[in-house]
């Protein structure tokens, strides 16, 4: 599934080609996503022009005459500039024309991505309750810390959370606990001021990082620009149960928290 460094590599892949570009046409190939494609997108965006490209958390935010496209990569979407003459594949629901001569073409085999409309001035109910931004100055170890008081959730799905902060998916919670030292499974509301201070900071270094690299490599995801990111080579805990630990060279572990795979390792991480 496309994370944060995934959405924010998409987002600084099309951002140049869309700017200041108008929408010639909108093509609606299959409008059974995650939620249906709005009836009259064509109406609001066929004639306009791009004017900013942002993101919140995992959803890319297209600003476009008198609102915003909304675009959610779901499991396995992705956002890609191809020619015009590029013939579209089984899963290629949606095809933006632009007056460049390219598509902006969103292709999703699995179809729990969104494309939705938004007013200007207005908030989607998908955004409304979100918190902050893990690379903004709102977050720090502090609001772990305060936002943790009383929770007996383990840790991973607690920073996990998008009320507490957006974007810290499976793979990049991970890797910051394991950079950390904090296991996992530990509560929530037992960790140390000291401690979510850490974990913090390396939640921005190992998202920071994985953004510079160009993401990571799933198997159904590209870049806005068709190349693969470059930060699963690197990666010390996740999809690595049973290898030994980078560090320590113990096996590693593996449970479920949250209906997901947590690998850690014992000795690093307590």
């Amino acid at each position: 599934m496309p994370e944060l460094p995934e959405v924010e590599t998409t987002r600084r892949g099309i951002e140049p080609y869309l700017l200041g570009r108008r929408v010639e046409a909108l093509t609606v190939r299959n409008p059974r996503l995650r939620w249906p494609i709005p009836e009259d997108l064509a109406i609001q965006i066929e004639g306009q022009c791009f004017s900013a490209i942002r993101r919140r958390a995992k959803y890319l935010l297209m600003d476009i005459g008198g609102g915003t496209l909304i675009s959610h990569l779901g499991m396995s979407g992705s956002l890609r500039l191809v020619s015009a003459q590029t013939a579209p594949g089984k899963h290629d629901h949606v095809d933006i024309a632009l007056d460049s001569g390219m598509l902006l073409r969103y292709h999703d085999p699995r179809r729990f991505g969104a494309m939705l409309w938004c007013r200007a001035g207005e908030t989607h109910p998908l955004l409304a309750s979100l918190g902050p931004e893990p690379l903004s100055d709102e977050f720090d170890g502090e609001r772990l810390y305060q936002c943790s008081r009383g929770r007996q959730m383990a840790v991973k799905p607690f920073i996990m959370d998008n009320a507490v902060v957006v974007g810290v998916g499976n793979i990049y919670a991970s890797e910051a606990l394991f950079a950390a030292g904090i296991d996992p499974r530990r509560e929530a509301g037992r960790i140390s001021r000291a401690r979510y201070q850490r974990l913090a900071e390396e939640v921005r270094r190992v998202l920071a990082h994985a953004i510079q690299r160009g993401g990571t490599t799933l198997r159904d995801f590209v870049g806005g620009d068709g190349k693969p990111g470059y930060f699963q080579q690197e990666l010390f805990v996740y999809g690595r149960a049973g290898d030994p630990c980078k560090i320590c060279g113990r096996t590693l572990s593996e449970c479920r928290l949250g209906q997901r795979s947590s690998v850690f390792c014992r000795n690093c991480q307590h």
